[in-house]
């Protein structure tokens, strides 16, 4: 058997398409040492066929940084998954989460919990063709299914092929007549359902995602059996808040940063990226949510939102947004 090394997943951040690129997985390494970063969704064909230096690139810094594929051709997927080791990728992770009709044209995403012996054959494909750990994010069922019945069933048929990992999206998917958007907050969380899934399965590691917004949730996760959990949207628009004290879960010393610190540790990467001929506002983007709930936070986002994409803008207008913050924190000091 291969010899995959095991990598942490106490904490992690979810795939999100359009954001978490290589700039905003950079941005958050900076904030927690130890938190596993995800990848946009690459499909196999996209890594086959495509660009695939532009799709794959990323940082040194950002590891551990796990790669997550769509697809449901077990060859494509062998052949995805032997590309994203070569590029240094720490783990494969297969999508069977996603509920987007482009997604589901395409047949992989959610409505691949409907197959899970097509899973379970891809997995396989996957694990064979590499030696870094292969993982699974699902829901909890699709439609009609009774999640009950299909989970465990699913769990069992993809873990036969030595799928140890599995990340649990605690809500159903509705194919038929949600959009993607409601998909993540209308169908109802059960998150005891992912509670019994670790009962039952004791030597996999469960991870819990959907709906967690605080660290509060995730030491809750853990208290209820499960070996991790993953973060999404809060950790884009709110990274300090749900990133900042992450390392403490792994290390009881460790020293959360604050964001004005992060914000200047940015500028190596961002004056190494806009001397390639990158543009600002690619990185500052995933920037905005930095110092949400702090004086000046409104200041420091109108600051970058309405300069950043300007032509030529530079380092000079982080800066320029810094001072702002500094001003509004300076004030609320002398009030204080």
């Amino acid at each position: 058997m291969p010899d995959r090394t095991k990598i942490s997943r106490k904490l992690s951040v979810a795939p999100m398409m359009d954001w978490t690129d290589r700039h905003c997985r950079y941005l958050h390494r900076l904030i927690s040492k130890n938190v596993l970063l995800y990848t946009e969704m690459v499909t196999a064909p996209a890594l086959i066929h495509g660009d695939r230096k532009r799709l794959l690139r990323f940082h040194a810094g950002e590891h551990p940084v796990a790669l997550q594929i769509g697809g449901s051709d077990p060859d494509q997927l062998a052949e995805a998954a032997r590309i994203g080791e070569e590029a240094g990728y720490d783990e494969v992770n297969l999508n069977v989460g996603c509920p987007s009709d482009r997604v589901q044209s395409g047949r992989f995403g959610a409505c691949l919990m409907a197959e899970p012996d097509l899973v379970a054959r891809c997995v396989k494909a996957m694990r064979d063709a590499v030696d870094i750990e292969v993982t699974v994010k699902c829901r909890i069922g699709i439609d009609d299914q009774n999640p009950e019945k299909v989970l465990p069933d699913f769990i069992s048929r993809v873990s036969d092929q030595g799928i140890n990992s599995f990340t649990i999206h605690a809500r159903k998917a509705w194919l038929e007549g949600l959009s993607p958007k409601e998909n993540r907050d209308i169908p109802p969380l059960d998150y005891p359902l992912v509670y019994r899934m670790k009962e039952t399965f004791p030597d996999l590691e469960i991870i819990l995602n959907g709906g967690i917004v605080s660290l509060d949730q995730v030491t809750d996760a853990f208290e209820n059996g499960l070996d991790g959990a993953m973060i999404g949207r809060a950790a884009y628009h709110d990274p300090m808040a749900v990133l900042a004290g992450a390392d403490l879960l792994w290390h009881a010393d460790a020293a959360p940063k604050n964001a004005i610190d992060v914000a200047l540790d940015m500028r190596p990467y961002i004056k190494a990226h806009l001397a390639e001929g990158g543009q600002l506002h690619h990185i500052t983007r995933h920037m905005l949510g930095l110092f949400t709930g702090q004086a000046g936070a409104r200041l420091w986002r109108r600051h970058l939102s309405e300069n950043a994409h300007l032509k030529d803008a530079g380092w000079d207008v982080v800066e320029a947004a810094l001072s702002k913050i500094l001003t509004q924190q300076e004030k609320v000091s002398i009030n204080a």
